[in-house]
């Protein structure tokens, strides 16, 4: 059956329909550019990613247990949780890092929170915090080492007045094994066990003696803590040790230093090497051992030295004073306060004064000493006479080289 609208409901239906077909192209084109915007975020489009910044996004944040969503304009871990009213103290840790980028717009985050844990270990106790809860990972986290004979368990604290003291409801308490020095078919082995007799240490271990292998203890000797005993094995067998190699030293030479000068440039260091022996045991006792092949496992390293190969001045053993000194250089006597002065900084009027590490030598500290003609530098006239010419044609003059002095403490 068809169904005849007259012209005037036609028309009067018109607005209506235009209105509907412009809200659909509407949502259409809506559609079609909220796809585009995610398509270029998620593909890595270098505008979407410039653009990601200003954008909202949608974070989710795991609080131990607890999970929150936020939109935010936040741009890294750290801006978000701010966002989020979320205090995350120093010892927490935060998953992606707290500086990380918030690179989606759809980002997860993970706080783990630290608390206070108790260590038990042995007569030592002390408190730590840490995120982990597994024994092992509170150990590691705590830098302390665990052998895998040690026990740890985590444990609820007995303590109240400890947990409303210091907070810590969790003990890790570790039961430490005994540590025993075994030499094992020659070769030194610390090792730890929870056996309580040599016998029992030998299953542990799974150690099977045979019939050419002697045990220096009884199997039902008990063990005690830093125990030594020893397992050989009777015949010819070859056994390995490692030992330290010495370092060569090489000498540099200084002519400007004298011969009691000695330093070290670089220093040595040793290095390793493992020597493997033929050795002959009878009844678990060592009756010949050879030398059969020998490996050098880190080379060591050279110490170089520096020694000093110039001769040294004579030392002076003149006599005389200062006044006599002063006045047999030609000093001028106007000049003596500003010479006594610097003289007594540098050398405190010792003639023989060396510095060990320049090598400086004389009452002028001059260096080298060579500087100094007539006396080697020792000699005190001659030292004197040396520092005149020397004041004079630096400094214009004694004056001139004391206030040099007093201001950058050298002349």
């Amino acid at each position: 059956m068809r169904v005849y609208l007259s012209a005037a409901k036609r028309q009067g239906l018109l607005p209506y329909a235009i209105a509907a077909l412009t809200a659909i192209s509407l949502a259409v084109i809506a559609i079609i550019l909220i796809n585009s915007a995610f398509a270029s975020a998620e593909s890595g489009d270098s505008r979407g990613a410039l653009e990601m910044t200003d954008r909202q996004k949608m974070v989710t944040i795991y609080d131990e247990g607890r999970e929150r969503t936020i939109t935010t304009k936040a741009n890294t871990v750290e801006e978000a949780l701010k966002a989020a009213r979320i205090d995350v103290a120093s010892s927490d840790e935060v998953e992606p890092a707290r500086q990380e980028a918030i690179s989606s717009s759809h980002f997860t985050i993970d706080v783990r929170r630290s608390h206070p844990v108790v260590i038990e270990d042995g007569g030592v106790r002390r408190q730590v915090l840490t995120t982990q809860q597994n024994a092992k990972e509170i150990a590691k986290d705590a830098n302390v080492e665990l052998h895998d004979e040690d026990e740890a368990t985590v444990n609820t604290s007995s303590d109240m007045n400890s947990v409303l003291e210091n907070g810590a409801a969790a003990v890790l308490k570790i039961n430490r094994a005994t540590q025993v020095e075994v030499t094992l078919y020659g070769k030194p082995k610390t090792m730890y066990t929870r056996a309580k007799t040599v016998g029992e240490f030998l299953k542990e271990k799974q150690i099977h003696l045979g019939k050419d292998d002697t045990l220096s203890v009884d199997e039902k000797t008990p063990i005690t803590a830093q125990m030594k005993f020893e397992i050989w094995r009777n015949g010819k067998q070859t056994i390995s040790e490692e030992k330290e190699v010495d370092f060569t030293t090489e000498q540099e030479k200084d002519p400007n230093k004298e011969t009691s000068f000695k330093e070290v440039k670089t220093p040595g260091e040793k290095g390793k090497k493992t020597v493997t022996y033929e050795v002959e045991m009878r009844n678990g006792k060592e009756v010949s051992r050879k030398e059969i092949q020998s490996v050098v496992t880190k080379e060591p390293k050279k110490q170089i030295e520096i020694i000093g190969t110039k001769k040294a001045s004579p030392s002076y053993s003149g006599g005389g004073s200062k006044s006599e000194w002063l006045a047999a250089s030609g000093i001028a006597q106007s000049d003596w306060g500003y010479a006594d002065w610097l003289v007594q900084k540098e050398s405190g009027w010792n003639p023989n004064a060396v510095n060990k590490s320049s090598g400086a030598c004389g009452l002028a500290q001059a260096l080298p000493c060579s500087k100094v003609p007539g006396g080697g530098g020792h000699d005190p006239v001659s030292s004197l006479k040396w520092m005149d010419s020397y004041v004079k044609g630096r400094y214009g003059g004694w004056a001139g080289a004391v206030e040099h002095s007093k201001s950058r403490g050298w002349y």
